[in-house]
């Protein structure tokens, strides 16, 4: 083992691009981004005045406060597949719900821009699938670095393991039969 670490002379933006990479491949990031960026117009246009010359269009509407909330519900879904993954398909289905009430309610889901973002961002997020094993980066990563790799790793790949894990709640549980009352 050398005294110098190869870690050390590795530069910070390389190290956050790696970083972001592997947060990015763990969650639902495209369909995320897509319903915020959908979520945006919805939100925006109703309230938006465009010059055009000495000439004002303003396009506000009665539904001006629904639009606003269907908005900020589409990137509060978009930043909870981002961050809470475990509800992807809820909020994948509640932003394709969204994206077509906003069809009539805002200007046509913001000029059908923040429409087909948001279902398309739905769409990504029902599809999306968590990966079962870690990826071969990670992988080829820890064994370039020098690191040991982790036992659940080997555990895994070799199917060790797989179906051994019981709890209290399973051994007490009387072959599956419920004894309360």
């Amino acid at each position: 083992m050398s005294a110098e670490s190869q870690g050390q002379h590795e530069h910070f933006l390389r190290v956050f691009r790696r970083r972001f990479r592997d947060w990015r491949g763990s969650r639902p990031f495209w369909a995320g981004l897509f319903t915020i960026l959908g979520g945006l117009p919805i939100a925006y246009f109703p309230y938006a005045t465009f010059k055009l010359g000495h000439m004002t269009l303003a396009l506000a509407t009665t539904a001006g406060a629904g639009s606003l909330i269907i908005g900020v519900l589409l990137v509060t879904l978009g930043l909870t597949m981002w961050f809470h993954s475990i509800v992807r398909v809820f909020a994948g289905i509640a932003s394709i719900l969204l994206a077509l009430v906003s069809i009539p309610v805002s200007n046509l889901g913001g000029f059908f821009i923040g429409f087909l973002f948001a279902m398309l961002g739905g769409a990504l997020s029902v599809a999306w699938v968590p990966e079962k094993q870690p990826g071969r980066r990670a992988v080829r990563r820890a064994a370039k670095d020098g690191a040991p790799e982790d036992d659940a790793v080997h555990a895994q790949e070799s199917g060790e393991g797989v179906g051994e894990s019981t709890t209290d709640a399973t051994v007490d549980a009387n072959g599956g039969r419920n004894s309360a009352g």
